[in-house]
Formats: structure tokens, sequence, C-alpha cells
């Protein structure tokens, strides 16, 4: 079958060629496989790929089996770091079904992360396209329970050259990973460090973009904060260096005494759907949200005093993770008593339940694949 092209709302749409896998996994190597699960380490058998070049835009939309790329040591990617990322998960339902929650916003966020790395901008419905088709073919790999199929959308410059500007040619693909729960016999609290030496981003800089190097540029602080017995880092703003941010793949949010929620504005870090959830669901609760800056000084103020409560990092592998302790070269301090807290616990259920299809889904964040 070959690759065809339609206009659908007048938007490009490809239709994906289906290669299946001549050597796809046995049954029983693959169960296997889905009894042990980390976090990234077994893929399934097939991928997504999509190619553009300036000549004939997106083209050559295919599924075919996991293979490795042909690299060229020129590839603009290796020597100038222009390349994009998402993370979503594909979920099973009770009844066997399986969910996708919110890749719409996956598709927006990868086209602003593309034009913000000045890379070409692949359409909302063929990014959402590619993961469809890839969960229709590796289906089997979904695990049942808390588990789920983590799915990896990517685009890298491909143009072999070495000059300064953006390539004129890219790949789009897409790969999965069965995971399973992220918490084993329920979240637990994390340590976090907070990191004085390091930051993350800075105003006009790319933090709001999900790009490789905002992670590089983290590796250092996260061994920092593992190098003091801490599970994750938190970094500062880069101007003051007093304004909470964000941890090194996570959003951050913090609960008071009298019910509401704050977080870090936007700007300088990652625009997380987990986060943007959150606050939806909070204020469908009633409770007050406030997107605003919060300096680490006040954060263990407010953490003696008692007036913060609670304290929980955001994203997709995790949902929700509890901050039971922050630890600094100026002393640490415990929140809750070291304890994962109600509104933090009680928002995560919520998530998870409308993202398996065990609650009712009153915005409309639910695609059903099959």
């Amino acid at each position: 079958m070959g690759v065809s092209f339609d206009k659908i709302d007048g938007s490009l749409w490809l239709n994906f060629d289906i290669q299946p896998s001549a050597n796809p996994t046995p049954d029983k190597e693959r169960d296997a496989k889905l009894e042990n699960l980390g976090f990234g380490r077994v893929f399934t058998d097939h991928m997504a790929i999509v190619r553009y070049d300036q000549a004939h835009g997106w083209h050559g939309a295919r599924i075919e089996a996991r293979s490795n790329f042909p690299l060229d040591p020129a590839h603009a990617v290796l020597h100038y770091a222009q390349e994009i990322f998402e993370g979503l998960k594909a979920y099973k339902r009770d009844d066997g079904g399986v969910n996708l929650f919110r890749p719409d916003a996956n598709a927006r966020r990868f086209r602003d992360s593309a034009d913000r790395m000045a890379m070409a901008q692949l359409p909302e419905q063929v990014f959402i396209e590619a993961i469809e088709q890839l969960v229709k073919i590796d289906r089997n790999w979904i695990p049942g329970g808390e588990g789920s199929l983590y799915l990896r959308p990517f685009m890298i410059a491909s143009e072999v050259f070495l000059g300064v500007k953006p390539s004129s040619e890219y790949i789009f693909s897409v790969i999965a990973s069965p995971v399973g729960s992220y918490f084993k016999g329920g979240p637990a609290p994390v340590s976090i460090w907070v990191s004085e030496n390091y930051t993350r981003a800075a105003v006009g800089g790319t933090g709001g973009v999900k790009c490789g190097g905002n992670y590089a540029a983290s590796l250092r602080a996260q061994a920092e904060a593992i190098e003091r017995g801490c599970d994750q880092v938190v970094f500062l703003d880069a101007l003051e260096r007093r304004y909470v941010e964000e941890l090194g793949g996570m959003n951050v949010f913090f609960v008071f005494d009298d019910g509401s929620l704050s977080t870090p504005p936007l700007g300088t870090i990652l625009p997380g759907i987990t986060r943007d959830s959150i606050i939806t669901l909070a204020r469908d609760a009633g409770r007050v949200v406030r997107e605003e800056p919060y300096t680490i000084d006040q954060w263990r103020a407010d953490a003696a005093s008692g007036k913060l409560k609670e304290a929980f990092a955001c994203g997709t592998a995790a949902v929700i993770s509890p901050i039971g302790k922050v630890c600094s070269n100026h002393g640490d301090f415990t929140i809750n008593g070291g304890q994962a807290g109600e509104v933090a616990m009680g928002l995560r259920k919520q998530l998870v339940d409308i993202q398996y299809g065990r609650a009712e889904d009153k915005h409309g964040w639910i695609k059903k694949v099959f």
C-alpha cells in the first residue's frame, strides 16, 4: 500500500503505510518482558516515521519495524542539537479498550517547540495519527493494571552539513515503551536538592520548549542532588537565584492552609500538560489556583509556620509525586511531616481515574483509540 495525502479541513493529512514487522516478538517472550517493567528499557516491535525536506514537505509516512536510523556523522542534530520530543501514554481501560490522554495538547506543544527551535512544524493531525497507528499495531504491548504504554514522539534535524543554520531536512518518529506503575506500593514522598550552582533556563531561552538540551543542562545538577542523598533537583531562576521554577523534569505545586494552590508562572518553565490538568481539576473543585512567583525563602518560612501544608511535583511519568523534604546548603526542612498530603493524593487519583476511563471525562481530554 502506498502513501497518500489528503486535505481535511484544509490541513495536511498523511495516510500511513503500515508495514508490520516480519519478526515480531513471540508472545511468550513479550509476556515475560511485561512481567518486570522499569521505565524506558523495554520497547515495542514498531515505530512511526515521517520525513521532511523542503522540496516535498512532509512525506513517506509509515509504520515499520523498529530499527536503527542510518546516521551520517555530519547530521545536523549531532552538531547543533536541533531536536525536540514529547512524552505521553496509552492506557488500557477495564473493558479492554485503550485511551490516549490529551494528545492534542502534546501535538500543539510539539509545534510550539518546533517553531522555537527553527524546525519544520509537523501538522497536529499527523502527530496524532502516527501515535494512534503505532498504538494499534503494538496494542499487545500495553500492560494491564496501573501500567501503560509510554509514547515518545521526537524530531531530529537530518540534513548533512556543517553550517550553522536551520536544517532543511527532518525525521519525525514515534517509539513506544511499556512501563509499570511509577511507584511500587503507592507514591512515596521524594526529597529534593535546591540547586544554587546551576540554572535550567533564562528569559528568552528554551525553558518552555521540550528539547533535549534543557534536560542535558539539568543532569549535572541532578547528579549533585543524588550526591547529597536526594531524589530530585529543583532549580531557581537564573537572574536572582531566588524564585522556585521547576524540578529537573517536573513542574511543582504548593498547597496552603486555606486550601489554595500555587505554581510558578510559565515563561522559563515547561508548560506541562499534567500541570495544566491539575490546575483545571483543582479549580473545578472550587480551589483557588495562583500562577505566581514563589521564593525559596518563602517556601522555607511557610513550611516552618505551617502555612504550607503540601508540596508536590507533577509530570507524565509519575503523574504526581509528593515532596517530603527540601535540602540545601542553607539547611533542610520537611513538609507535612515528610508525608504525602491529601490534596496531592486526591488530585492524583482523580487524574489517573480519568486517564484509565474509571471516572467521567468532563473536559474531553480522552481520545479512545479503540
